[in-house]
């Protein structure tokens, strides 16, 4: 008796379902004669067939669930939103995983909800290569690329506080080349926010580091102006700022855009300006790589006052530079693609994180040997209370200063291998502790400081004078006053920041 009576049913639903189908096949067919119905019932109809195709979904006739949600979708007059989403549902349950996947994603694009791909309706197809491409799309992931980013990322803005807030040997040099770094940092960051997708949940990060992209240019290139030639800038400057100030005009309506508008554009892959953007970018960065180049070869290369290790930190900064822009132009025929993986996309990453590492490492240990000598001067000083009961007068201690001045620059007694403080004590006719307070006191080292900075000048203009020779560099150890050759290689690159056969070279050359 009951299954004759849920036969009935099932018969009088497939009946009803059947009945709306060919209500709505005949308005279709009738042309003129459907615009006589009025739009309430025919809004009524449309919602009776989907409330059919509800009911056909929740007692699993699927495929009869999607032939009236589709004509239903025709007609319009349902929020197509949740018919799409219907759809995909009734696909996954039919395991037609790339027809569930169009439909989720048509869904996504209508509706906004980029979290609707990770729907615990979809683990039936999980497994299936189209919805995992889907989900590597739309889903937050995270993987070595994306912390690797991050991590260079962060490292950048650490150091570009670090180098603002504390003294620098050039404060005008260090925020050029940490804003140059920070910028660089932002777009690693930016990219890290591309490749995890957390741009469909930060939709306010679109074009975040597009704002800078003129600034790469001008920034190093007046780093490296300064650096040479200690240039001070002028008001005509400001003329590099142009193109950055064009490109913030164009972007500010889009900056202004509410975030579900900027989602919009991000899931569409609307881009505006992108193209035009990656070009001129690409143009600015050459013209720059090129009057850094000049500004090099003309300027830093010659110029003796700069140690070998900071020319060749800039040697080092402009080789990185141009291998960044070879990169950046693959990158930027890739994004116009909107092809944000694969070894060529991440070839860029990695030139812009080398370049940012080695600026970052390079900064700071500058700042570090910049504070480290200027902490020597600072300990001397702290330890000029241990003088405080001395009874050497103002113009005793003038006196002896000058006679040291007599004992070093005209008879050299640093040159003495076995020179002490004491012995100096005794050339100066006064005590070892007299001799140790004049050397603090008015030249702000220690005596064997004193006596090793005099003995690498020397050692520097002997280099200078016998360039031409092949000189033996333990020979000129021992003749300014070196016991071996290990203690005056270390006092070379302490003073010079560079080997005694490096300063050789760079003389030759």
């Amino acid at each position: 008796m009951w299954l004759t009576q849920l036969n009935i049913t099932v018969s009088l639903s497939r009946f009803r379902a059947l009945f709306f189908l060919l209500i709505l096949i005949s308005l279709s067919a009738s042309g003129s004669n459907g615009k006589n119905l009025s739009s309430k019932n025919a809004k009524s109809q449309i919602d009776s067939l989907f409330y059919s195709a509800e009911d056909n979904f929740q007692n699993e006739r699927f495929l009869m669930a999607i032939s009236e949600y589709k004509i239903v979708l025709e007609k319009g007059t349902i929020d197509s939103s949740v018919v799409y989403k219907k759809i995909a549902f009734a696909y996954t349950k039919l395991n037609q995983p790339e027809l569930a996947c169009k439909y989720i994603e048509i869904y996504i694009k209508r509706s906004l909800d980029v979290e609707f791909v990770g729907h615990s309706y979809f683990n039936e197809i999980s497994s299936s290569k189209s919805y995992q491409a889907l989900s590597s799309k739309y889903l937050k992931k995270i993987n070595f690329w994306a912390l690797f980013c991050l991590y260079v990322g962060f490292i950048g803005v650490f150091i570009y506080t670090v180098l603002n807030l504390r003294k620098g040997p050039d404060k005008i040099a260090n925020f050029l080349i940490s804003t140059f770094l920070l910028i660089h940092s932002f777009f690693i960051i930016r990219i890290s926010i591309l490749i995890t997708n957390y741009e469909y949940y930060l939709p306010h990060t679109l074009y975040l580091s597009a704002s800078f992209s003129f600034l790469y240019g001008p920034l190093i290139y007046f780093y490296f102006k300064r650096v040479a030639t200690k240039y001070e800038f002028k008001l005509i400057d400001i003329l590099h700022l142009v193109p950055t100030v064009i490109f913030l005009i164009l972007l500010f309506p889009i900056y202004s855009l509410p975030q579900e508008e900027k989602l919009r554009m991000i899931i569409n892959n609307e881009r505006p300006y992108l193209q035009v953007l990656v070009t001129f970018k690409l143009i600015s960065l050459i013209i720059y790589i090129g009057l850094i180049i000049t500004i090099y070869i003309t300027s830093i290369k010659k110029n003796k006052n700069l140690v070998i290790g900071e020319r060749n930190r800039l040697r080092n900064i402009v080789i990185l530079c141009a291998i960044y822009i070879i990169a950046y132009t693959i990158y930027a025929v890739l994004i116009n693609q909107f092809i944000i993986r694969g070894f060529l996309f991440y070839l860029q990453i990695i030139s812009m994180s080398l370049l940012a590492l080695y600026i970052s490492y390079t900064s700071y240990a500058r700042l570090i040997l910049f504070e480290n000598s200027k902490g020597i001067k600072g300990k001397t000083k702290i330890q000029f209370h241990k003088y405080r009961k001395s009874n050497l007068t103002e113009s005793l201690s003038a006196e002896l200063k000058e006679k040291l001045l007599i004992l070093l620059d005209q008879e050299k007694v640093y040159l003495q291998n076995d020179i002490t403080l004491q012995k100096l004590a005794d050339y100066l006719d006064t005590t070892r502790n007299n001799a140790s307070q004049i050397i603090n006191e008015h030249f702000d080292l220690n005596f064997f400081e004193l006596i090793n900075t005099y003995r690498i000048k020397e050692a520097k203009e002997i280099l200078k004078n016998e360039k031409s020779k092949n000189l033996n560099l333990i020979e000129v150890a021992y003749e300014v006053g070196f016991n071996n050759k290990v203690t005056f290689n270390k006092s070379f690159k302490k003073y010079n920041h560079t080997t005694p056969s490096e300063y050789v070279k760079s003389l030759i050359t």
